[in-house]
């Protein structure tokens, strides 16, 4: 079995952190450690399948070394796969207003259970 590197078991820690804070967990989710051209992380997700693939930056440019904060990532890719299905919906060609307000009603209740 091949060992992760430090900064993606980090990564995963504090993503997977925010996954359960947020009630995120009907996902599955993959990460990757792979070079991303001009961001630190970014997320993909297939609603309709319920995956998420989460990648960081193995190969991020001298420039931005500096203002690497793995935690803020983790934390912010988790926040997209919190408006995952709202994104999903409002490219949905055919949204209804019930689908709308279903999904921000979801939205809105994992909000609430994760602020005390």
């Amino acid at each position: 079995m091949k060992k992760l590197n430090k900064d993606l078991e980090l990564f995963i820690r504090y993503f997977t952190q925010y996954q359960n804070m947020l009630g995120l967990n009907g996902y599955r989710v993959y990460f990757k450690h792979e070079p991303i051209d001009g961001v630190f992380a970014d997320i993909t997700t297939t609603q309709s399948e319920m995956v998420a693939t989460v990648r960081l930056n193995s190969n991020l440019q001298d420039v931005d070394k500096p203002f690497r904060n793995i935690k803020r990532s983790a934390k912010h890719e988790a926040i997209h796969l919190l408006v995952a299905r709202l994104e999903d919906r409002a490219r949905s060609r055919y949204v209804t207003s019930e689908d709308i307000y279903e999904t921000v009603e979801e939205l809105v209740r994992k909000i609430e259970q994760s602020i005390e």
